[in-house]
């Protein structure tokens, strides 16, 4: 018995998708209220990214304006401004240079769960280090306790 092979001319096309912005969405089961306070203590965020060994602002209580200081575990530090500030609703960080752009968005569901929507962008090139699901689910194992 013989077997033919025939070759077949085969085209791939293979799309990479340009990462200059990412959007994750997670439900917590905790009010916006406690989610709002949580995430936006510099205290706290050491907690729930590991990528973060100290984190301080330029005033409390957090306003439009409010200027974090993030140091990495590597060793650099890192600086944004609150751009937008809507207390329980929306907290946005832009960095520094301007480029860099981060917005928490709140939807409640009911009084004791709500919907969290992390969405980062940059205006040039693409994001060096895109947030993942796995800090996310870390901040909501955080807040639930």
């Amino acid at each position: 018995m013989s077997v033919l092979c025939q070759e077949l001319p085969i085209s791939i096309s293979v799309k990479i998708k340009s990462m200059k912005d990412n959007k994750l969405i997670i439900k917590i089961k905790k009010s916006s209220e406690e989610v709002f306070a949580y995430y936006t203590n510099p205290n706290n965020t050491p907690l729930w990214w590991d990528a973060v060994a100290k984190e301080e602002t330029s005033e409390w209580p957090r306003k439009l304006g409010t200027i974090y200081r993030s140091l990495s575990k590597n060793g650099g530090w890192n600086e944004f401004t609150v751009t937008d500030f809507k207390k329980n609703k929306i907290f946005e960080l832009t960095s520094k240079d301007g480029k860099y752009h981060v917005r928490y968005t709140h939807t409640p569901k009911n009084e004791n769960s709500m919907e969290l929507e992390y969405y980062e962008w940059v205006d040039e090139n693409e994001l060096d280090d895109p947030f993942t699901m796995e800090i996310l689910k870390k901040l909501k194992e955080a807040i639930e306790g």
